[in-house]
């Protein structure tokens, strides 16, 4: 999508990496994706064995190409996931890939890429409890679904009700808000979903920080306008900041009606997420 590669450039000239640097991803390896991800449906993917209901379910065609992006993607989130527990901050300009179920990919997901760097963390003794804060405008089904019966992690989401997923999959917190939902309901919405997801004490959370609440958007149905959503991000950020929680940030959709206003949103969240790795953001409390 466009999105990224504008949201790449943007990062690039503000000189938002300059200090931590801008990396391309190793890709996700077959074990790191194989802990969240059954070798059947899985393998498939790599293989391009996918039957044509299955390609429809993910949304794209499939292609090396595909498989290669998407594996890249989840390496981000995983390296995204070292680097929070090492300097208390990681971003990912890509990710969210929340829709992907172990048996299968849907809604324009692949593979789960939150899922599979959780599991990695833990595999790799970095860390035992974390909370994923999803708050894209669809319910992140695939990794409710995951985590479901998973006390080691606790999954909070705010979304739209009537919107995608149809069916939802029940996470530990979910925050339903009706089509048109402005500012204050929403932002509401996220401090209780804060407030329940650090209750939790992670050691490490996941922001899924969507662009799609905004007002603007063409999938949103949400009414959140561009300040709403930087308040958002300075709910999240801010507040685990203060309580020496890392934090790991992934972008998740964003279908602007102009895909400046998306970028815009995206390249907000960044610039908060590097301001307080770089200790811009006061400590209160």
């Amino acid at each position: 999508m466009e999105k990224y590669r504008l949201l790449r450039e943007r990062v690039d000239a503000a000189g938002l990496g300059a200090e931590e640097g801008l990396r391309v991803p190793d890709a996700a390896t077959d074990l790191e994706l194989e802990r969240v991800h059954d070798p059947g449906g899985g393998g498939r993917v790599v293989r391009g064995t996918l039957d044509p209901a299955e390609v429809r379910r993910i949304g794209f065609p499939w292609s090396p190409q595909l498989v290669e992006r998407s594996r890249r993607s989840v390496g981000g989130t995983v390296q995204a996931g070292r680097a929070a527990l090492e300097t208390g901050v990681g971003v990912n300009l890509a990710g969210g890939t929340h829709h992907a179920f172990p048996d299968r990919g849907e809604g324009f997901c692949v593979f789960n890429d939150v899922a599979v760097s959780i599991r990695a963390m833990q595999a790799e003794g970095r860390m035992a409890r974390a909370a994923v804060v999803d708050l894209d405008v669809h319910q992140g089904n695939g990794t409710a679904a995951i985590f479901r019966d998973d006390p080691t992690v606790f999954t909070a989401s705010v979304h739209g009700e009537r919107n995608y997923p149809f069916r939802k999959e029940p996470g530990d917190l979910d925050v339903e808000l009706p089509d048109g939902t402005g500012d204050m309901g929403y932002l509401e919405a996220v401090e209780q979903v804060v407030e329940m997801s650090l209750a939790f004490q992670p050691e490490l959370v996941y922001y899924v920080a969507g662009a799609d609440p905004f007002e603007g958007d063409r999938l949103g149905r949400l009414s959140v306008t561009k300040e709403g959503l930087s308040r958002r991000d300075a709910a999240v950020l801010d507040r685990c900041s203060r309580a020496g929680i890392p934090v790991v940030v992934v972008m998740a959709g964003g279908y602007g009606r102009t895909v400046e206003d998306t970028v815009d949103i995206h390249f907000a969240t960044v610039a908060r997420a590097v301001a307080l790795a770089r200790g811009r953001v006061l400590r209160r409390g």
